[in-house]
């Protein structure tokens, strides 16, 4: 009985090292999404029946001063606000019948009654709250931690790599990499990974002048910072102490904030490369994951420490965003199209056509959801 209780509840075991771990993670990411949502509808006037955090049959909540039902829900993958006038916790548009339900004061401040900007902008919140997180959490540890950087120089090349293949030479300085210019290695790193495939051109200063040569990165497995085997887009080049001249990059807390920008820029920039190539079927699909997947590297990465997690959580932020802004119905994106298109048309969107595209848009959701499930459980 106590070998259950230790592997049950331990930090080594499952409720205590991965289950409270995954739900600090997507409850933190979900939490910060829907309450941008929240927040700018009430800046923009809209009324707010129900603030979830998960799905299905409530827990426990409370009603607030404005009438709002603040309440968590038995199922945590995911949340939703619901302003009035939305006939579900997808925020579809109303049949008129529906609409007619609706008191006279109910009108006034319902979701689908206000204007095009102030819908728009209160749908866009969720996914720009997720990048502002993911801002905010960047900022603090660069703040606290500095960012160790090493120089760009090259102090191996593998035999047979494309690296070698392009004469790219130990003691190689990278410049630039397909016009991008490099400060660190991290930065050689960040434009490679993710272009297996492609052929890249690399400025390199080598006895004072630049050469430049191309080089298409392979794929290689390799171990991610919390144990785990990705697949990496390499050149066959490596760096070390003696080359790399190891420092510590600390910042004043605006110079952790302008690093932070930057820093999650290039994560959008990465996670949508690698969506764009996902669908084109040029990515490993098991390098994306599910709730279990998720859950695993929150064990993991709970057992590194804090900052770790939070890490994911930044990480984690990114993605749901990008996810929230695809415009298929009923995610954010779908709301957005639907809202370009009625100011483009000046008319909303016809209550069939709407219909059948929340149909269809239902369906890639599921369809996406059973993926990576069974990317999960069985595929990978």
């Amino acid at each position: 009985m106590n070998e259950i209780f230790h592997a049950v509840f331990s930090t080594d075991g499952f409720v205590l090292g991965t289950l409270v771990p995954f739900l600090f993670v997507l409850t933190v990411v979900v939490f910060v999404h829907e309450m941008g949502h929240y927040l700018i509808g009430r800046w923009c006037g809209i009324g707010v029946k129900a603030f979830s955090i998960g799905f299905g049959p409530e827990l426990f909540g409370f009603n607030d001063s404005h009438g709002t039902r603040w309440k968590l829900s038995a199922i945590p993958l995911g949340g939703y606000v619901k302003f009035v006038g939305d006939m579900n916790a997808t925020s579809s548009q109303p049949s008129a019948e529906d609409m007619e339900t609706l008191s006279d004061a109910e009108r006034e401040v319902a979701f689908h009654t206000q204007p095009i900007w102030k819908r728009a902008a209160t749908v866009v919140a969720g996914p720009l709250f997720n990048f502002l997180l993911t801002i905010a959490v960047f900022a603090v540890l660069f703040s606290v931690y500095g960012r160790p950087v090493l120089e760009p120089t090259v102090a191996e090349v593998r035999a047979d790599s494309p690296a070698a293949r392009a004469g790219i030479q130990p003691g190689d300085r990278f410049v630039s990499v397909d016009g991008s210019e490099i400060e660190t290695f991290a930065d050689v790193q960040r434009l490679v990974s993710g272009r297996a495939g492609d052929a890249i051109t690399f400025t390199m200063l080598r006895d004072g002048k630049e050469v430049t040569v191309t080089a298409t990165p392979e794929l290689m497995e390799q171990e991610d910072a919390l144990g785990n085997k990705v697949k990496v887009a390499v050149i066959g080049v490596a760096n070390n102490t003696e080359l790399g001249q190891p420092r510590l990059i600390t910042y004043s807390p605006v110079g952790a904030v302008g690093a932070a920008v930057e820093e999650t820029g290039h994560v959008i920039q990465r996670t949508g490369q690698f969506l764009q190539r996902f669908v084109a079927g040029r990515e490993d699909k098991c390098q994306l994951g599910g709730p279990i997947k998720i859950a695993k590297m929150s064990g993991q990465a709970a057992k590194l420490g804090f900052e770790w997690l939070v890490q994911l959580v930044a990480f984690l932020s990114v993605g749901i965003g990008i996810l929230n802004l695809l415009p298929i119905p009923p995610l954010d994106g779908g709301h957005l199209l639907f809202y370009g298109v009625e100011a483009v048309i000046r008319r909303p969107v016809s209550e069939w056509m709407m219909e059948m595209a929340y149909r269809v848009g239902l369906i890639l959701v599921l369809g996406f959801m059973g993926f990576v499930f069974w990317n999960d459980l069985f595929g990978c």
